[in-house]
Formats: C-alpha cells, sequence, structure tokens
C-alpha cells in the first residue's frame, strides 16, 4: 500500500516536513510506501518552486481541491495557527490522516473543536497527530523511558526553558508570527508550547495550574510590504507587535511537583536553546537542544566521591530511533526529528492504533496556554487549567 501526501504550507516548516517525508522512506523499514504527492500553497510560482526543491511530485493552490481528491491518504498543515483548526477538521471530516503542526491551535475553543473532530474520525479509523517533534530527538526520548525507569525516583522539581534571541533587533520586520491573529501568542505558543508539551511527555504528569507573565518588549517593527503574510500592508512604516516576546511561568504538576518555564525571544547569544532538567530523590536528567546527542545524569544513590553529572552520549543503536542511522558517536540533528514522526505516524495508520501526540494531548498544552494568558491578565493569580474563566476567574 502507498500513502500519498498532501502538504498545506511551505513555509519553514514546510521544508523540515519536507525532509521528513523524503528520507524516513529511505532510513526506515515502513510498513508502507510514502509518496510525496502534492504541496499547496496560495503563491502559484511559489509554491510549485518549493516544491521542485524539496521533491513533491506536483504543486496547487487550492487546499480544498485537494484535500477533496480521492488520491490522497494524509493531510500534513505547516501553515500559520489561524488556519489549522479549519484545514484539520476539514480534512478529518474527507476521511484523510492528519498531521498538523504544534501548537495545535490559536484557542481552547478551536483546539476544542479540532479534538472533537479527531476523536469522531478515529472511529472510523482516521489517525491524527500533533508535530511536537522534539519528543522524538533520541535523547528526549530515552530522557523520558529513564524517568519512567525510576533512575531519578520521585520527581520533586522541573525547571524547562526555550530561549532565542532573534527579536532582539528591533529592526527585525513585522512578521506573521508577531501578530495575534496569525499566531495566537507570541514567544508563548510557538516555543512556550514546546516546553510545556516535554514536561508532559518526559515525566507523564499534567500540568493543572499555572501563575505566569508575560511581556512585548519592542512593541512595533517596520513592515515587510508583500510578500509577507500580513494583508494589508504596506512596505513602509510600523505595525503593532500583538503577542508577546516573553513568558516566564510557574506550573503545578498533577503529582505536585511546582515547574519553572520560561520562554522567550529576547535572550541574547541564545540561538535555540530548549533546556529541562528533571530533579528527584534519586537523582536528575538534563538536556540542551544544543547538545542534542546528550543527556546529563546525576546519580544521587551513587558513593560520595563517585557523585557529579556525567554525560551519557545517545547514539547508541539501542537508543531510540538511532538504530536506522549512523555508528555510535556520528551524530543527528534537528531534522531527524521530523523523519521520526513521520515513522510513528505511518506506523500507527498501518497498525490502526492511535498516534501520539494526539490532538488530545495538543489541546491539553493549548490549556496550558491560555492558563498562562488568564493568569498574566490578572497579574500572577494562580488559575487552574481546565477552569472555565468565566465561572473561576
Amino acid at each position: 500500500m502507498t500513502l500519498r501526501v498532501a502538504m498545506i504550507g511551505y513555509g519553514f516548516m514546510g521544508a523540515t516536513h519536507s525532509v521528513g517525508w523524503r528520507q524516513a522512506p529511505r532510513m526506515f523499514d515502513l510498513p508502507d510506501e510514502v509518496e510525496m504527492a502534492v504541496i499547496v500553497g496560495r503563491n502559484a510560482d511559489a509554491v510549485a518552486a518549493a516544491g521542485e526543491r524539496w521533491g513533491w511530485a506536483e504543486s496547487a493552490t487550492d487546499w480544498r481541491e485537494v484535500i477533496a481528491r480521492d488520491d490522497i491518504d494524509i493531510v500534513d498543515i505547516v501553515t500559520p495557527g489561524d488556519s489549522h483548526a479549519q484545514i484539520a477538521i476539514a480534512a478529518l471530516e474527507a476521511g484523510k490522516h492528519v498531521l498538523v503542526e504544534k501548537p495545535l491551535a490559536n484557542s481552547v475553543a478551536e483546539a476544542e473543536a479540532m479534538a472533537d473532530a479527531a476523536a469522531r474520525a478515529a472511529a472510523r479509523g482516521v489517525r491524527s497527530m500533533v508535530g511536537f517533534t522534539y519528543r522524538r530527538v533520541p535523547a528526549v526520548t530515552f530522557l523520558r523511558d529513564l524517568i519512567a525507569e525510576g533512575v531519578v525516583g520521585t520527581v520533586q522539581q522541573v525547571r524547562a526553558a526555550y530561549r532565542q534571541d532573534w527579536l532582539v533587533d528591533p529592526a527585525m520586520p513585522l512578521a506573521w508570527r508577531l501578530q495575534k491573529e496569525h499566531a495566537g501568542s507570541g514567544a508563548l505558543g510557538d516555543i512556550g508550547a514546546h516546553i510545556i508539551d516535554m514536561t508532559q511527555f518526559v515525566t507523564g504528569q499534567s500540568v493543572v495550574a499555572i501563575s505566569g507573565t508575560v511581556e512585548t518588549i519592542v512593541k512595533e517593527r517596520p513592515l515587510q510590504g508583500e510578500g509577507s503574510g500580513l494583508s494589508g500592508t504596506a512596505a513602509e512604516g510600523f505595525g503593532e507587535v500583538t503577542v508577546d516576546d516573553v513568558a516566564i511561568f510557574t506550573g503545578r504538576l498533577d503529582g505536585g511537583t511546582l515547574v519553572s518555564f520560561e520562554a522567550t525571544r529576547f535572550a541574547t547569544g541564545r540561538k535555540n536553546a530548549l533546556t529541562i532538567e528533571v530533579s528527584g530523590d534519586k537523582g536528575a536528567l538534563a538536556f540542551d537542544l544544543e547538545d542534542l546527542n546528550s543527556l546529563q545524569f546525576y546519580d544521587r544513590t551513587a558513593e560520595d566521591d563517585r557523585q557529579g553529572f556525567t554525560k551519557i552520549l545517545v547514539t547508541e543503536s539501542r537508543h531510540p530511533y538511532v538504530a536506522a542511522w549512523w555508528p555510535a558517536g556520528h551524530m543527528l540533528g534537528y531534522e531527524h526529528g521530523f523523519s521520526h514522526q513521520v515513522v510513528d505516524l505511518v506506523t500507527a495508520i498501518t497498525g490502526g492504533s492511535d498516534p501520539h501526540p494526539s490532538f488530545a494531548e495538543g489541546l491539553s498544552v493549548q490549556r496550558v496556554l491560555d492558563a498562562v494568558e488568564r493568569s498574566a491578565e490578572k497579574q500572577s493569580a494562580w488559575v487552574r487549567v481546565d477552569a472555565d474563566p468565566q465561572l473561576t476567574d
């Protein structure tokens, strides 16, 4: 059987997903064949050029026509968040398996509608998944496995941060990621969603309460003009930044553990520093995306003259996903997680199981993002993640 894929969108994430679809069938023994059938975008010339560069068989400009085609099996959505719900729900109702980039949506209401549509589709054998690809970095999956084995004991505290610096320069133009109507939120949803999902993934616990604050440091930026993805803008003047630049918040997990979160695009000198450290009564584990082939492990049960963080090189064939790639010590990179994402999605579709992270898991992250915004509006009051703001806030 061949699974034919349509990808909606062709920006940065379109490139990464294309690498995943192209490489996974060549490096892994997939249960079904995969065909990169069609790439979709609004600009006919631009999407055609992207399709030719990345290896798609054809290009199109109308996503509705594409998902209505009988020869499309999987719809991969890499558009801005404001269109996720519309496209994903239509694709699921058309009987297509769906992969959608994170965060799942721009609001809890949209995410709930998507999760409901996914549940209805699953009853018909139609699968759906959210693209939290950092789960599929071998070191992160291995970290999760070690915690589940009990190597750190009872989890007592978690520290998670995602720090970038690409907005430090106030001359950086206004892009769709900086407008709420397109992106939903700023650093909070774009990179904060990753550390929320990673915390829940590696600990096996859910965030149930939040206290936080957000800040927009540069409130106006130069307009980009045509090709920016922003409607109604000219190539001169300034536009308002309507999302956050920094989000700092504290969370409580359902097991009682406290978590500190930081998501920022103003960490000068930090290019893509996603870090997580999980501390327990028997030890600790730490991961840094800028050193993504390793973990730091502290064994508190060792003799006191042998204690200290040690480096685990996560490149052995027995480590998650690694056997399909290179000999031990031959490093993997950022792009490999997207191949692993394809492997897990195709394996689930062929096997008739629901892949993870599911739309329900994506909804859980969306509810945490919403709780952070509600807490910030109330000046850092603790709020329950699952609370109805009209009833409790």
